[in-house]
């Protein structure tokens, strides 16, 4: 029996590797280096690389966001469930994070009024006056999670989110999953048509 089982569990190991690729493949993570690249075949800024959205059903789940926002309120991922969210991963260090905060505003304030909110992610910022300057800075209406440490960006499987590439967003859909995401800087003309392919989707 053992001589039959060997070679059963070996056939079971290729199938679950391949299957481990074909997602890899599907989300692979930007490279920190130049900050570009993203998972669901999206591309930064400066790249050329049309968006995409992931079909419902290979859209991973969203982890638990929770915690205190820059002012120390309480901000919760799964309290804006129903709702299409774009979350951010930025820090007030961070130059190509400067350069797409106003872009992101804009598609904030355009696509509120279609059930969609934004919510950042303010990563390695000790101090959290530099992040609420930053905030000032670019007048960023949407809340942001506190995450000095970087311990909520970990919270994402690493071939959807790679935790060193700052900046990167998420479109998270109605059901809690993510359908996009880009790796790098992104533009007002890169996130727009992604958010409304999203917000456009029956709940």
């Amino acid at each position: 029996m053992g001589v039959v089982r060997r070679p059963v569990a070996a056939v079971a190991a290729a199938v679950l590797a391949a299957a481990g690729l074909a997602v890899a493949a599907a989300w692979a993570p930007g490279d920190p280096a130049d900050g570009r690249g993203g998972a669901g075949g999206t591309g930064g800024a400066g790249t050329g690389a049309a968006p995409a959205v992931a079909e419902p059903a290979a859209r991973p789940a969203a982890p638990e966001l929770a915690g205190a926002d820059l002012d120390g309120r309480r901000v919760d991922l799964a309290g804006l469930r129903g709702q299409v969210v774009v979350v951010n991963v930025w820090g007030s260090w961070c130059a190509p994070c400067r350069a797409e905060a106003d872009d992101l505003e804009r598609v904030s304030r355009q696509t509120r009024g279609d059930g969609v909110r934004f919510l950042g992610i303010n990563t390695r910022d000790r101090d959290r006056e530099a992040a609420r300057s930053f905030v000032r800075a670019h007048g960023l209406g949407f809340p942001s999670l506190h995450d000095p440490d970087g311990a909520l960006l970990l919270r994402f499987p690493p071939s959807v989110l790679n935790p060193q590439t700052v900046p990167s967003t998420l479109v998270v859909d109605r059901r809690g999953r993510v359908a996009a995401a880009i790796g790098g800087s992104v533009t007002e003309e890169q996130l727009r048509p992604l958010v409304a392919r999203v917000a456009g989707e029956a709940p």
